[in-house]
C-alpha cells in the first residue's frame, strides 16, 4: 500500500464527516470492493480524499488508485481543495462562507507569489512575463460568480475565514465545532477578532464566546458603591421592625451580607483582569463566574424572605 503524506493545513479545510457518515462511506467502500473515484495527491502530499484514505488504512486489501495534480505552490493547492469542497451540496452556511474566504486567500497570496516569479524572470530574461494567472476577472469577483454570491460576501468571508482562524489558534479544535454546528460565529464578532490587536485578542474572543459575563460584570459595576462591602445591617433593619427576629438569625444576616459581597466584588476584578480564563468553550469556569456574579442580589432576597416567614411565624399576630 502506498504511503501517502497527511498535511494537517490541507486537512482541515476539508469539513468533517459525522460519525453515521463515516461509518456510510466505510459500507459502501467495503461493499464495492475498491475506491471509484482516485485519491488527490500533489508531490505524494494527499490533497483530496483524506476520509477514503482513513478507512483504506483500516482495510489495506480495497484496491484504490491516485491521481496526480500539478500545483505551483502550497497556496494553489488550498484554493483547490476549497473550490472542490465548494462545488459539494450537503456544506452548512458556515463551512460555505469559511471555504469562500479560504479560497479568497490562498488566490490571492498564490497570485502574489506569481506576480513575484514572474518579475524575477523578466528582470533576468529582459523580457516581459505578464500575469496570465487568472486573466480576465478580479479574484473577488470571479469567486463570487463561482458560486452564485455577492462581492461583499466574499470580502466578508475573507474576515471571517481569519477570525476563525485566530479563534482556533486560542481554543484548539473550535473550528471543527463551526463545521459542525455546535459553536456559531457571526461575521461582526470575526471581524472585531480580526481587527483586535494580538495581545488584546485573547480578551476579545473570551468576550465573544461569553457574552453573558460581560453582562454580568457591567451590572456589577453599575451598582452603587459596587467596589466596597455594602453597609453593615442594624440589629433590626427598618423593613424587619414589624417582626420580632432574634440576634442570632440576624448576625447570619449581617456576616452573609458582607461576605457575598465581598466575594462579588473580588471576582468581578480577577475576570477583569484575567478573561483569558474564559476562553476555553469546553471550561465551566465561566458559569460559575456567572452565577458568583449574580448569586448576592438572589441571596440577599431569599434571606429578606426567610426573615419575614420567620418573623411571621413568631409573631403575636400568628396566635
Amino acid at each position: 500500500m502506498i504511503n501517502l503524506k497527511i498535511d494537517p493545513e490541507f486537512q482541515s479545510q476539508i469539513p468533517p464527516l459525522t460519525d453515521d457518515e463515516f461509518k456510510q462511506l466505510e459500507e459502501n467502500i467495503l461493499k464495492e470492493g475498491k475506491l471509484i473515484s482516485p485519491l488527490i495527491v500533489w508531490n505524494n502530499t494527499l490533497v483530496d480524499g483524506h476520509n477514503r484514505y482513513a478507512i483504506l488504512q483500516k482495510h489495506p486489501e480495497i484496491y484504490f488508485s491516485t491521481m496526480p495534480l500539478r500545483f505551483e505552490n502550497r497556496e494553489e493547492a488550498i484554493a483547490w481543495i476549497c473550490r472542490n469542497q465548494l462545488g459539494r451540496r450537503n456544506l452548512s452556511p458556515e463551512q460555505k462562507r469559511y471555504l469562500l474566504g479560504k479560497q479568497y486567500e490562498a488566490e490571492k497570496k498564490a497570485a502574489k507569489i506569481f506576480r513575484g516569479n514572474q518579475y524575477t524572470l523578466a528582470k533576468k530574461s529582459g523580457g516581459d512575463h505578464g500575469d496570465n494567472h487568472h486573466s480576465g476577472k478580479k479574484t473577488c469577483d470571479r469567486i463570487a460568480e463561482e458560486n452564485g454570491v455577492s462581492r461583499a460576501s466574499v470580502l466578508r468571508a475573507r474576515h471571517y475565514t481569519k477570525g476563525i482562524d485566530i479563534a482556533d489558534t486560542l481554543s484548539p479544535g473550535i473550528k471543527k465545532k463551526v463545521f459542525s454546528g455546535e459553536v456559531k460565529f457571526t461575521n461582526d464578532e470575526m471581524s472585531k477578532l480580526v481587527q483586535s490587536s494580538p495581545d488584546k485578542r485573547q480578551d476579545v474572543f473570551a468576550e465573544i464566546m461569553h457574552p453573558e459575563i460581560t453582562k454580568a460584570m457591567e451590572a456589577a459595576d453599575a451598582e452603587p458603591n459596587a467596589d466596597t462591602p455594602v453597609p453593615m445591617p442594624t440589629a433590626y433593619p427598618e423593613q424587619f421592625k414589624t417582626y420580632q427576629v432574634p440576634d442570632e438569625f440576624m448576625r447570619v444576616y449581617k456576616t452573609l451580607s458582607t461576605a457575598t459581597e465581598m466575594m462579588k466584588n473580588t471576582w468581578k476584578r480577577v475576570l477583569k483582569n484575567n478573561q483569558s480564563y474564559l476562553s476555553d468553550p469546553e471550561n465551566t469556569f465561566y458559569m460559575s463566574s456567572c452565577k458568583i456574579l449574580t448569586f448576592p442580589s438572589q441571596l440577599f432576597k431569599n434571606l429578606k424572605h426567610s426573615v419575614r416567614s420567620y418573623g411571621r411565624l413568631i409573631s403575636p399576630e400568628c396566635f
